[in-house]
């Protein structure tokens, strides 16, 4: 197992350390595991002026899976659009044909009054979201800023997608609903827009291939809606790259943090990028109280879809879980009367848990 690291910025370096610890107990173990470290973001833009540099695609390429911590910062607001950070995670997910994003937002018993809503709406929850990420708004030309003939200024973006990218968004949704619940939500905005009709009309033939899947269509205004007022409701929702950036945010907040939630971009053969869904948050980095286990979750999925090694990922999740029940808490997810912990100390009760 050939793992490209990217700590990237902000916590990225301190979460990325505690996900590591766990994968070289696994090493230990005899699992065959190579780690190589590299960056990406502003640290990469501070050593090389580019926030995704040729030796970082270079390994990424040659590596089986990516872990990354974070990127982005404050003081990299000024430079021009090309050289910010985020657009070396935009970069690596384009060069690697990362179209398949995974959310999965999952509600620990432990952590259910942690949410900012009722623990009976969420103790259970257990969501993912899919999230196509090449295509859409993001991607589409033209784009800019440009002048009008009566001389005022204007911004505009273009949304689209291909038949083929929505096809193979809507498969891997289906498939991964059949190893679930058999459950699969679309959410677009097919009342207005028309690449979201057309986006309906592709996925709901793709349906087709997939009749032991219960199939639903839900406007994003009131998949949003829904998602507060009753969201284990839902098993996998599938959507385009804007409405699943803005879902899939939200849906973290239901777990009671988003330092909890894992995330995984993968390609049509399963190589993937690992992440946690959180930023940087250069407000608390090198202070030591970053909260870990979203990045060590993250691990237990690039063991699940990459390596296809569900037994370890489960070992992993078991071990998250385990320092939850003993009371460990970092400060994003502490609760009066549980053991408050930073950084460095809940990556070493996780590492002794797996043993």
């Amino acid at each position: 197992m050939k793992i490209a690291v990217l700590p990237g910025d902000g916590i990225g370096t301190e979460i990325v350390a505690e996900a590591a610890k766990v994968l070289g107990v696994l090493r230990g173990e005899g699992l065959a595991i190579e780690l190589e470290y590299a960056q990406l973001g502003g640290a990469a833009y501070d050593a090389s002026g580019d926030p995704f540099p040729e030796v970082t695609e270079k390994l990424v390429h040659q590596a089986d899976a990516v872990l990354l911590g974070a990127v982005g910062g404050y003081q990299y607001d000024t430079l021009p659009r090309a050289m910010r950070p985020e657009q070396g995670l935009l970069r690596i997910r384009k060069s690697l044909g990362l179209f398949a994003n995974l959310r999965p937002a999952v509600v620990y018993p432990e952590l259910a009054n942690a949410s900012s809503l009722k623990s009976e709406l969420v103790a259970g929850l257990d969501i993912m979201i899919l999230r196509e990420l090449t295509g859409d708004i993001y991607f589409g030309q033209p784009r800019g800023i440009r002048t009008l003939d009566n001389g005022e200024q204007q911004g505009f973006d273009t949304m689209m997608y291909s038949e083929s990218e929505i096809r193979r968004i809507a498969h891997v949704g289906f498939q991964i609903a059949l190893k679930r619940g058999k459950k699969l939500c679309s959410v677009d905005k097919a009342n207005v827009l028309d690449t979201s009709m057309f986006w309906r009309e592709v996925i709901t033939e793709v349906a087709k291939e997939y009749p032991m899947v219960e199939f639903s269509h839900m406007l994003v205004d009131n998949a949003a809606m829904q998602l507060v007022r009753a969201p284990k409701q839902f098993d996998v929702i599938v959507t385009g790259n804007i409405f699943g950036d803005i879902l899939s945010d939200e849906a973290s907040m239901l777990t009671g943090s988003i330092g909890m939630l894992p995330s995984a971009s993968l390609d049509a053969n399963n190589k993937g990028l690992f992440e946690p869904c959180h930023g940087s948050a250069p407000d608390i980095a090198g202070k030591g109280i970053a909260n870990p286990l979203a990045t060590i979750l993250s691990v237990a999925m690039m063991m699940r879809y990459t390596f296809a090694r569900g037994d370890l990922a489960q070992r992993i999740e078991g071990a998250v879980r385990s320092v939850l029940q003993q009371g460990l808490r970092t400060g994003d997810i502490y609760q009066e009367g549980m053991k408050r912990v930073g950084t460095v100390e809940m990556g070493d009760a996780v590492v002794k848990a797996l043993g």
